[in-house]
């Protein structure tokens, strides 16, 4: 294999690893998201449920 070819691999391999790790993160910040709108409409309920009582 000839230095172009290589680099050329290497580059496309750096590629898929870039965004690979962009799709995790993209996936962990939909979770969190996720988790922060059930945590606040938790203690909406919370609150609710003390002001009726």
């Amino acid at each position: 294999m000839t230095a172009p070819t290589l680099t050329k691999i290497a580059a496309a391999c750096a590629v898929l690893m870039v965004l690979a790790s962009c799709a995790n993160t993209i996936r962990g910040m939909g979770r969190d998201t996720a988790n922060a709108v059930n945590a606040t409409e938790a203690a909406g309920h919370s609150v609710k449920k003390a002001a009726s009582n």
